[in-house]
């Protein structure tokens, strides 16, 4: 039988959002219902509010999730009731040419439910990258749960749905940092430090926190980094250069996605070394460089797609890291909140006063 939830759905861009009943529906070939018990507000959700991803509307909104699978449809054998999964927005189709190439992490093809959500009149919803998860239950394809182990707290676990996979993926998968390495990080919200996180785990030993917010240089230093550079005091290029020997970083890593911040980027990396953006641009946005710099300079200028992950690789291989005190996911949770605040964790998200806030339900 179809179920009645609670759920935060964005009617109108620009508009707040709201609480609504949502019908959920029997979980069809290839689906899966789940329980949610934690979800975190990432900016992703911000831009569907703003009309920044498309015009879809109305949307549900939430995709950086764990919970318990409830019920599945024909045909699914990867996941069953009870099993405690992460969700993700890449369940990875295993057929296109990035899959037959042994490139999974690059899916053309990804799944999502083919069943819609809906309003109580029947309004259909579309689930923020496929998921919905500001809601007490939602609709996924199976194929975006990914079974990690239940000793993980939802809280910290749902963050490698989103924004901490995406960071920590962009450092250690799409840079490549290893080993005795440099590393700069241009942006240090949330997926800003998770990439310093990265880092750390990976055995850099130069990693550079880049902000304009003393307050969130502070919160870098938490996760590892070893130098700060404050971007409304000192020019940044040569602040990074300076502390790498005068050479540049090994890897720089964009975490806000402007043509500015990508252009620090890109000179402030080492001969060979390699530039990776990971914050979203606006589709205006435009980044022009000589042709002489690109074949001189050498190296990669690399964008990192939610951290080039593999969640059935990734996401069990961290949730063990977590467990073991070496991936400090709980201190990305600023706050846990309900449902009906998720408006006003948007605002604080905006002013800069949270890495995350965590809908708990």
């Amino acid at each position: 039988m179809p179920q009645k939830v609670r759920g935060v759905v964005a009617h109108k861009k620009g508009e707040p959002v709201s609480v609504e009943t949502i019908i959920v529906p029997d979980p069809g070939p290839g689906e899966a219902v789940v329980e949610v018990q934690a979800c975190g507000v990432c900016h992703t959700d911000l831009h569907y509010r703003e009309g920044g991803i498309n015009d879809e509307f109305p949307f549900l909104l939430g995709h950086e999730a764990a919970g318990i699978v409830e019920a599945v449809g024909e045909g699914v054998t990867d996941v069953g009731p009870g099993d405690y999964v992460i969700l993700n927005w890449r369940a990875v189709c295993g057929q296109c040419r990035a899959c037959k190439k042994g490139k999974p992490w690059y899916c053309f093809n990804t799944h999502n439910a083919a069943q819609k959500m809906t309003l109580e009149d029947g309004t259909e919803l579309t689930p923020a990258l496929g998921i919905g998860a500001f809601a007490e239950k939602t609709l996924v394809h199976s194929g975006q749960c990914t079974k990690v182990n239940p000793a993980a707290r939802p809280q910290a676990a749902g963050l490698l749905g989103c924004g901490v996979m995406a960071g920590l993926g962009a450092a250690v998968n799409t840079g490549q940092v290893g080993r005795g390495d440099s590393i700069a990080v241009i942006g240090c919200g949330g997926v800003g430090d998770a990439a310093i996180a990265g880092a750390t785990l990976a055995g850099a030993t130069t990693i550079i926190a880049v902000d304009m917010d003393p307050k969130k240089l502070e919160w870098a230093k938490e996760f590892g980094a070893t130098h700060t550079i404050n971007a409304r005091e000192a020019d940044v290029v040569e602040g990074i250069r300076e502390l790498t020997g005068g050479h540049g970083a090994d890897v720089v890593v964009d975490a806000v996605g402007r043509p500015e911040t990508f252009r620090q980027a890109f000179d402030a990396r080492d001969l060979a070394g390699t530039a990776v953006l990971v914050g979203v641009p606006t589709p205006d946005m435009t980044f022009e460089v000589p042709l002489i710099e690109i074949f001189g300079h050498g190296g990669a200028t690399k964008s990192s797609w939610y951290g080039d992950c593999l969640p059935s690789r990734d996401f069990p291989a961290l949730i063990n890291l977590y467990l073991q005190g070496r991936l400090p996911l709980d201190k990305f949770v600023s706050e846990e909140i309900a449902l009906d605040a998720v408006e006003e964790a948007f605002h604080r998200m905006e002013r800069g006063e949270v890495l995350r806030s965590v809908v708990v339900l």
